[in-house]
């Protein structure tokens, strides 16, 4: 199978670099490309950059395609290039996910529409406003709505990631790599207690 990564510039590392930290265990099971408007090098965040190796011009289809958050989703909502690309691979991939502030994303390219999904709870009504036509979930680690998971707030990128690799391949394959990254996987999606914390629902 084959897995886009979207980078941008101030995009989240652990959004990018947690999930891969678990899919990336998946060997020869999985392709993983990062993609970029244009390839090089994309400042994160935090200031490292990653090498994107594919560009928007490239017209691979991907299997799976994730969507990190960050600082910079704040901008590329906004990015023809970048919205016209997300909507163009997730319609052709059998996966598509999102981590964090990545939801915007997908949701300004149509992707949630009508559709189950959860978001960082620090920038909940941002996120939730680029989707009003999202089922945007308060309370969650993580969504699946059929082949669509989306993620709360940065390291619940990881557990989605595992959860991704359990539908796919399997739980034995996601403890097994839970395990041998020495990660305490958190494997229910409704297991969230930072919605409570920012008020978005009753303690």
């Amino acid at each position: 199978m084959k897995l886009a990564v979207l980078l941008f510039e101030g995009f989240e590392l652990l959004d990018v670099f947690g999930p891969l930290e678990m899919l990336g265990h998946l060997g020869g099971e999985l392709d993983i490309s990062l993609v970029a408007e244009s390839t090089g090098p994309v400042r994160s965040a935090q200031g490292p950059a990653a090498c994107s190796e594919r560009s928007f011009a490239d017209s691979d289809d991907y299997d799976i395609v994730l969507v990190p958050g960050g600082i910079g989703t704040r901008r590329e909502v906004d990015n023809p290039a970048c919205i016209d690309w997300i909507a163009r691979s997730a319609s052709r991939a059998r996966y598509t996910a999102s981590v964090c502030t990545g939801a915007a994303l997908l949701a300004r390219a149509g992707v949630l529409d009508g559709r189950k999904a959860t978001t960082n709870k620090l920038a909940y009504a941002w996120v939730c406003s680029q989707g009003p036509n999202t089922q945007w979930q308060a309370k969650a680690r993580w969504v699946q709505d059929g082949n669509l998971f989306t993620s709360a707030g940065v390291s619940a990128g990881i557990d989605m990631a595992l959860a991704l690799i359990q539908h796919i391949w399997g739980t034995a394959k996601a403890e097994e790599i839970a395990l041998w990254s020495e990660y305490v996987w958190n494997p229910d999606p409704a297991s969230d207690s930072f919605a409570a914390r920012h008020g978005l629902v009753a303690h």
